[in-house]
């Protein structure tokens, strides 16, 4: 036990593998990688069938296979449960099992993102290339991330090379004069690797069509948008039990909703982290990360671009494991960062908080059949009397070799931004948004069990979960300061309750050259109409049932070609919302929109040439859906699009 320990104490880092490649070759082709080293759940490295949270892991290969492009185009395709929608202006937000953007950590390697838009991360600087695995953990994560994590972290991490020499390009066409290009340089010497890596994707924008008008809320065109992203992540490795690690990164988005004035989004992080094994049962873990999201507008008749957004994030994070003789892990950390925000949107145009905190885990082994894993956090803000105390306990009971069952319960909180604390803008029109300097943490109880269960190259894991939200963020009642005032508000609040509950169903099995995998998820939202607060959420509610499909066939015919061929999909149930009738005129009153069931379908047919060079033809949207009306939830596709690809790797 105490060797293993060892070994996994060693792959700490975010991408680290401790199993061999033998063992990495077979789980990959059973497609159930349960000796896939994970992270997330514990903070400690876990073997995904020993650990005692429930992880969800989307692979290298999982992530080739849908070919997708950023994170919302991927879990759109993997997840049940999870669901974009459309706000003010086509801004992208997530509905993820009942909870918002806000409420999921998205992380890179650990790292927190600067910036949002909409209460939302910017997904699109979420890019697929040189991502190694994603894991995600559903449920109350608070006690070991802090704020945002109250509905699960989502944590995408890198890849690290192994190989001397790699230089891989990529390229794919499709409608709307879409165009994704992509390469990845990266080489691995003794004491040192780098890995560089630089995509450019476009789409123009087109138009669409609604049959039906159910409210002023329908768009009839679809943004394109223009992304540039490049990334360095170099490891120096200079004695035994040490490794160092930098990072630096650039992003850039250009959205032209209006042709003359196009909104820009633009992302600086940088970063470095230090790893110590102290001794065979100590590990020690060092990091500092800057990260500046930033939003401005183009005047080409000025040749202007007016910067008008600035969210800066500088943040250092300790990390220490001691390992006890019989395979019992202390963790101890904490936290510390700057979050300042530029808004011209704010009411003194600038703000800023320090952010603190400390945690500790005990993850104790009792036998081969029990183990508990306990949390502890304490989150400290500058902004407000925000500080929180938040606890989590998790056990894994092994009652057979091939059954496991876990169970947990996670106190959650987000603290609020400081825009919706100090927010003050005009949207469209319609009414004025203000901030609420006394806003209260949203705090959740989160329940979660689950069974999974493994015959040979079969897995199946069934969950079902319970969370219970007390003020809850959202938006009130639309009011007038005083009858003669002609102009509408809409205040930041916190709800009395909110709770949603449900549960998902995924199952994996291969067959020789066949492989097949189903997810469902079911969903129920519970928020009391006696608070007057039920209408006055943006986004529409989850929708209650989800399923996702996929089967693959992959062939090798020689050492010369293969052949893969996967067809996926997904089905989502209706769902009913009451909104406004006007949103410029609230005294019509509300209606009930119907939002249709829909399905979307995907084929990918890929061949492969003397293991250097690769051609795909995409159809999606097999079955041609259209939707009847574009806004919020809706698909935003217009019929089928095939799309051609090629990629070739150099050496």
């Amino acid at each position: 036990m105490k060797t293993m320990t060892l070994l996994l104490a060693c792959t700490l880092s975010m991408g680290a593998h401790a199993q061999s490649d033998k063992q990495l070759h077979d789980f990959e082709r059973d497609t159930i990688a349960l000796s896939q080293v994970v992270v997330t759940g514990t903070r400690t490295p876990k073997t995904l069938a020993d650990a005692p949270v429930a992880t969800r892991v989307i692979t290298s290969k999982d992530i080739e296979r849908t070919d997708a492009t950023d994170i919302q185009d991927l879990l759109t395709q993997e997840l049940p449960g999870v669901e974009f929608s459309y706000a003010m202006n086509q801004q992208t937000h997530l509905n993820f099992s009942g909870f918002g953007g806000q409420s999921i950590l998205f992380l890179v390697d650990g790292e927190r993102l600067a910036g949002e838009t909409m209460d939302d991360v910017d997904f699109s600087r979420l890019l697929m290339a040189g991502v190694e695995r994603i894991e995600i953990v559903k449920g109350a994560a608070s006690a070991l991330y802090g704020s945002n994590a109250e509905g699960g972290v989502v944590n995408i991490i890198t890849k690290e090379n192994v190989r001397p020499w790699n230089l891989h390009l990529d390229a794919r066409w499709g409608r709307h004069n879409s165009q994704r290009y992509g390469g990845i340089f990266s080489m691995n010497r003794n004491h040192w690797a780098n890995a560089l890596s630089a995509s450019f994707s476009d789409i123009d924008n087109y138009k669409v069509c609604s049959k039906a008008n159910p409210a002023t809320r329908v768009f009839s065109e679809v943004y394109g948008n223009r992304v540039v992203s490049v990334k360095d992540k170099l490891t120096l490795r200079p004695a035994d039990g040490l490794k160092l690690q930098g990072h630096a990164g650039y992003y850039f988005r250009q959205v032209p909703r209006v042709p003359s004035e196009p909104e820009r989004y633009r992302d600086f992080s940088a970063g470095v982290k230090g790893e110590w094994n102290i001794t065979d049962n100590d590990y020690a873990e060092l990091s500092y990360a800057f990260d500046q999201y930033d939003k401005s507008t183009l005047l080409r008749s000025q040749n202007l671009d007016i910067r008008t957004y600035s969210n800066v994030q500088n943040s250092v994070r300790a990390l220490y494991n001691h390992s006890t003789s019989r395979g019992d892990i202390l963790t101890l950390g904490g936290d510390m960062m700057r979050d300042y925000l530029l808004n011209n949107k704010l009411t003194d145009g600038t703000r800023h908080q320090m952010t603190a905190d400390a945690f500790a885990q005990y993850d104790w082994n009792i036998n081969r059949q029990w183990e508990v894993v306990g949390a502890l956090r304490y989150d400290y803000f500058s902004d407000g009397s925000l500080s929180r105390l938040t606890p989590k306990l998790s056990l894994r009971y092994l009652p057979k070799r091939n059954l496991t069952l876990r169970m947990s319960y996670g106190m959650g909180f987000r603290a609020p931004t400081l825009k919706e604390k100090n927010y003050e803008f005009d949207m469209s029109g319609i009414w004025i948004v203000e901030g609420n300097e006394n806003l209260k943490a949203e705090v959740s109880h989160n329940l979660n069990a689950s069974v999974e269960y493994t015959k040979g190259r079969f897995n199946v894991m069934a969950m079902g979960y319970y969370n219970s939200v007390k003020d809850k963020i959202s938006t009130g009642i639309p009011y007038y300061r005083s009858p003669q005032d002609g102009q509408l508000y809409l205040s930041y609040t916190n709800l009395e309750t909110y709770s949603v509950y449900g549960a998902d169903l995924t199952a994996r099995y291969r067959w020789n050259i066949v492989s097949a995998k189903v997810g469902y998820a079911f969903t129920k939202e519970r928020l009391p109409k006696s608070d007057g607060n039920t209408i006055n959420n943006q986004y529409i509610p989850a929708r209650p049932h989800a399923l996702n499909w996929e089967v693959g066939v992959d062939k090798t015919f020689s050492s010369d070609y293969a052949f893969s061929a996967t067809l996926n999909g997904r089905l989502l149930s209706a769902v009913d919302n009451e909104e406004y009738r006007d949103y410029y005129d609230i005294s019509q009153g509300t209606t009930t929109i119907h939002y249709p069931a829909y399905s979307l379908w995907k084929l990918m047919l890929t061949g492969r040439l003397w293991n250097r060079a690769k051609v795909s033809l995409t159809i999606d949207n097999l079955l041609n859906y259209k939707p009847d009306y574009y806004y919020l939830n809706a698909p935003i596709t217009d019929g089928t699009n095939v799309m051609i690809g090629m990629g070739l790797d150099l050496f």
